[in-house]
């Protein structure tokens, strides 16, 4: 039992981590700490952990392939399902609380504010990307899944794209998002890999 739970540690950690902030987001909402703008507190309160999520599931690969770290591969989908919940949440709050499903304004709201639309699109990749998560949709989509989820790329870019449009200028956050996925997704490509993994080993054998 206790060799399981070794075993399976950063999975439990995993699922743990992501349900703690909708935890502390309705504690916060039922105890009024949500200051004066609660649905605009709690919009970026779920966007920020989608996009975290999101940044993290993305990280697992280069994870595995410059510090042969296994065990980040096992949270990859867990991470990328927590992602889309917080990210369906969010889109929730957009159209029921703030426009209280009148899709008549909405469809205007969309079309008015760039930062819905891109955001709108991340959520959109990010649906099939959940859908087909499970290794049965793995072992029947093949070559095809790997192609289909390299998508999540595009979804995390058009994500802090969203950002970066939603806030006022001078707030630098999303744009150290923006740094983070330019990070990972340079590590994916070949040559970077290569000179990257041949650095983490030469550091590992020093450090050995």
């Amino acid at each position: 039992m206790i060799g399981t739970i070794k075993r399976n540690s950063l999975q439990i950690l995993t699922h743990i981590g992501a349900w703690i902030p909708l935890v502390v987001g309705l504690w916060d909402l039922f105890q009024g700490n949500l200051g004066p703008d609660p649905i605009r507190e709690t919009t970026l309160r779920t966007g920020k952990t989608a996009l975290t999520l999101l940044m993290l599931s993305l990280a697992t690969t280069p994870l595995n392939t410059l510090f042969k770290f296994k065990q980040a591969l096992k949270v990859r989908r867990p991470l990328g399902v927590y992602s889309f919940m917080y990210a369906s949440i969010h889109f929730a709050i957009f159209i029921g609380v703030d426009y209280f499903f009148n899709f008549e304004q909405i469809v205007d709201a969309l079309f008015e504010k760039r930062y819905a639309i891109v955001g709108l699109s991340a959520g959109l990749i990010l649906l099939p990307l959940a859908i087909t998560s499970t290794k049965g949709w793995q072992r029947r989509m093949k070559k095809n899944w790997k192609r289909l989820h390299r998508f999540a790329y595009a979804a995390g870019a058009l994500a802090v794209i969203h950002y970066i449009w939603l806030v006022k200028q001078g707030v630098w956050e999303p744009w150290i998002w923006a740094g983070v996925l330019s990070l990972l997704f340079l590590l994916r490509l070949p040559q970077v890999k290569r000179v990257a993994s041949d650095v983490s080993r030469r550091v590992s054998l020093v450090f050995r």
